[in-house]
């Protein structure tokens, strides 16, 4: 009875990933996996964690769903780490309740809006390859970005030579507006699309014409030699 008691008597959320170290302060507890050469985020993390802290380590991507379990989750640490891939439905789940989301220097050149737009959370993303667009650029205006790191969001490449390598914030404060560009191209691409078909028709129905005329020209060469019905009654 007493090893029943040890096995199912011990809350789920007390468990611990046995690369990180759990503590608890006031009340919130903490997951500490820092430096642990992690290259995924750990599926066991206790589900009552306020504070996770994944710095430091060799995270790759953040999958759809990596936290939906953590309902009580305010604060995400991902900084340092090589993460290059972070799906749209990553944060679901932990949206409303979180406060600070880390995801400095990594390798982040693009992310999908709504990704981040959901979330209420402050948002560090600089020292990161970023890519100039029009995503980045709607990020930028409507989540909350921590005020001490926007000016290291840098355009690490840009569809102009003439961004790389300035801080994103300084770019769009000249007028460049990327979304409006991306438009432009869509409309020249419309465009050029509409011409072709448009150019098709066109010699699709001088090709249709010429051969119909060819055909009257072959049928009349070829009745001018037979004799008249006049001259035959003749």
């Amino acid at each position: 009875q007493a090893f029943f008691c040890l096995l199912f008597c011990i809350p789920w959320g007390s468990s611990c990933p046995p690369s990180c170290q759990c503590t608890e302060r006031a009340g919130a507890k903490a997951v500490l996996c820092s430096s642990r050469h992690l290259e995924e985020i750990p599926k066991d993390i206790p589900r009552d964690v306020v504070f996770l802290k994944l710095d430091a380590n060799s995270i790759t991507r953040i999958p759809s769903n990596a936290f939906r379990h953590l309902s009580h989750l305010e604060e995400i640490d991902l900084s340092r780490n090589a993460i290059e891939k972070i799906d749209g439905a990553a944060f679901k789940g932990v949206a409303a309740g979180l406060r600070t989301l880390d995801l400095s220097s990594n390798r982040i050149r693009s992310i999908p809006k709504e990704a981040l737009l959901a979330l209420n959370a402050k948002l560090r993303l600089a020292n990161n390859p970023w890519h100039c667009e029009c995503a980045l650029q709607e990020v930028l205006w409507e989540a909350r970005l921590d005020p001490d790191s926007v000016q290291d969001i840098t355009c690490h490449t840009a569809p102009r030579e003439e961004y790389v390598g300035k801080p994103l914030l300084q770019v769009l404060d000249a007028g460049v507006n990327f979304c409006s560009v991306r438009q432009r191209t869509m409309d020249v691409a419309m465009f050029i699309t509409m011409f072709g078909w448009f150019a098709m028709v066109i010699v699709y129905v001088i090709c249709y014409v010429r051969h119909n005329r060819e055909d009257a020209c072959r049928h009349g060469d070829y009745l001018k030699p037979l004799p008249s019905t006049q001259a035959h009654a003749e």
